[in-house]
C-alpha cells in the first residue's frame, strides 16, 4: 500500500464525525478519521525513507490526515536549514486550526535567536494559518527565558478579521498573563487589542488555574463593552 492507502486503512467512521465537529471549516470528505497517535506512529515508521521523501514533495494533499502526517514527518527533521525549508514549503497548505496547532518541531527550541526572523515573517503573512502558526510558536517558545517585552507588541499590533487568527491572539495574551503578568497587563489596561480579542484574552486568563484570584478580579474589571 502507498501512504494514503495506509492512512485510509486506519480510518474510523465515528472518529471522522468527531473530527469534523472539531474542524467545521473542513468538508467531511476531506477527513478520513485517523487518530493522531496512529499518524505519529506512522511518521516515525516512515521517517527517512524514500516513501516519506516522495510524500512530502507532493503538495497539496487531498486529506486532512495527509497534512497531519506531513507535519509530523517534518517535526522529525534534525537539520535546521532543511527543517526551515520544509516548514516554509508546507505552511501555505495548512488549512485549519488543528493542523496548525499540532505542528510544533522540537528543533525550533534549540535555535531561539535564529527562529525570530521566521516568526516575524510568518506573523506578517497574508495566509491566516501562517499568521496563527507564527503566534503559536511565539507563545510556546518565547514566554519564559526567551521572552522580550517587544514580542507583546508584535502580537497586539497584528490586525486580522479571521476568527482563528484573533483567537490565537487571545490565547497568546491569556498565556502571557499567566507567565509574564506584569509585562502583559499594560497591554490589557491600555486596550492594545480590539474589543473581542481583549475580552476573549481576559476570559481565557480567568479560566486558568495559574492566575491568582486577586489577579482574576483585576482582569474582570478590565473587560470592555
Amino acid at each position: 500500500m502507498d501512504i494514503t492507502q495506509r492512512l485510509m486503512a486506519m480510518r474510523e467512521p465515528a472518529y471522522q464525525a468527531f473530527t469534523q465537529k472539531l474542524i467545521p471549516t473542513m468538508a467531511q470528505e476531506s477527513i478520513l478519521g485517523v487518530r493522531i497517535p496512529a499518524i505519529r506512529a506512522l511518521a516515525r515508521e516512515l521517517s527517512g525513507s524514500p516513501a516519506a521523501t516522495s510524500f512530502i514533495q507532493r503538495l497539496p494533499h487531498l486529506y486532512h490526515e495527509e497534512n497531519m502526517l506531513h507535519a509530523f514527518l517534518i517535526e522529525l527533521e534534525r537539520d535546521f536549514d532543511r527543517l526551515m525549508s520544509l516548514t516554509e514549503e508546507f505552511l501555505p497548505y495548512i488549512d485549519n486550526w488543528a493542523a496548525c496547532d499540532s505542528f510544533s518541531p522540537p528543533l525550533f527550541k534549540r535555535y531561539p535567536k535564529e527562529m525570530l526572523p521566521y516568526i516575524r515573517r510568518w506573523m506578517a503573512d497574508k495566509h491566516p494559518y501562517t499568521q496563527r502558526f507564527g503566534m503559536k510558536i511565539l507563545m510556546s517558545n518565547y514566554l519564559d527565558e526567551h521572552f522580550r517585552q517587544e514580542m507583546l507588541t508584535w502580537v497586539s499590533s497584528l490586525w486580522s478579521e479571521e476568527y482563528y487568527v484573533r483567537m490565537m491572539q487571545a490565547w497568546y495574551f491569556a498565556t502571557a498573563l499567566t507567565k509574564q503578568y506584569e509585562a502583559a497587563l499594560p497591554c490589557i489596561r491600555e486596550k492594545h487589542l480590539e474589543i473581542w480579542t481583549h475580552n476573549k484574552a481576559i476570559q481565557k486568563a480567568i479560566e486558568s488555574r495559574l492566575i491568582s484570584l486577586e489577579r482574576k478580579q483585576q482582569l474582570r474589571e478590565m473587560k470592555r463593552k
